[in-house]
């Protein structure tokens, strides 16, 4: 098991080849986040699904920055709260409670980011949610989920509603608190977190000029935007996906600005 050190020396013992995949992309996911400013100190997480039968997932130390987070220094944790291994810093507790309940319930919820953003924060304030004002909100608000706010996730049986409220959805407001996002894949994951943080900012930039001046897209096109993203786009066979050349894209980000995550 990964031993968790105080400083930046870090060990690889025991950790299968499989693990250690899931532990650099997800280090990435951690340093992208911070390099898009939607890190809150050494507060909200990044988790991701353990390969194989023991419902064990990662998730950052307690103690540590966004951009300090690298593949060795990452916790695992099972469903149970209980810590795989040796860490200096544990785990948020918090934290623990959302990602667990929705790792548990979800088969797809292979990777799972929920931020503070200032805008996302904003946003899950307003009353109205998230309004169709551009094209980003459109293709989310057919898929987005919201969760009130029960306030900090310390309670357990806050697992339930939550999950409830999150239903088949990806993507996520919590009602006074922030935004979250999950995937199969990180790809997947980051391009939902992405898009939905990136609305949530044109709406505060668009709404600081006054509701009243505000230009709501046409019910029309509103519609059609929802067709169009209903639609099934299949794999072919052979080619890379959407949320995988994402992920390439942003795995290069990730090593041109924050290198060292993979240590």
């Amino acid at each position: 098991m990964a031993t968790i050190l105080k400083d930046d020396r870090f060990s690889r013992t025991g950790i299968s080849e499989a693990e250690w995949k899931v532990r650099v992309d997800l280090a990435a996911f951690y340093r992208l986040s911070a390099l898009y400013g939607w890190d809150d100190f050494i507060y909200t997480h990044i988790s991701a699904r353990v390969p194989g039968p023991d419902h064990h997932f990662l998730i950052n130390p307690f103690g540590l920055m966004f951009d300090e987070i690298t593949a060795s220094s990452l916790v695992k944790v099972d469903l149970d709260g209980n810590v795989i291994g040796e860490s200096d810093y544990g785990i948020n507790y918090a934290g623990y409670v959302i990602h667990s309940g929705i790792h548990g319930a979800r088969d797809d919820a292979h990777y799972i980011a929920h931020f503070h953003s200032a805008d996302g924060m904003a946003v899950s304030a307003h009353a109205e949610g998230l309004l169709p004002l551009n094209q980003r909100a459109l293709a989310l608000i057919p898929r987005l989920s919201y969760h009130d706010y029960e306030g900090v996730a310390l309670n357990l049986d806050e697992r339930e509603r939550l999950v409830a409220d999150l239903g088949d959805t990806k993507v996520m407001l919590l009602r006074n608190h922030g935004t979250l996002a999950l995937g199969a894949s990180p790809g997947e994951a980051w391009s939902g977190i992405y898009q939905l943080e990136s609305a949530c900012t044109a709406q505060v930039r668009s709404l600081s000029v006054g509701r009243d001046n505000v230009l709501i897209a046409p019910e029309e096109a509103q519609a059609e935007v929802k067709r169009q993203m209903s639609r099934e786009r299949q794999p072919v066979e052979g080619r890379r996906t959407h949320y995988d050349l994402v992920w390439e894209a942003a795995l290069r980000k990730a090593s041109r600005q924050a290198a060292g995550y993979d240590s």
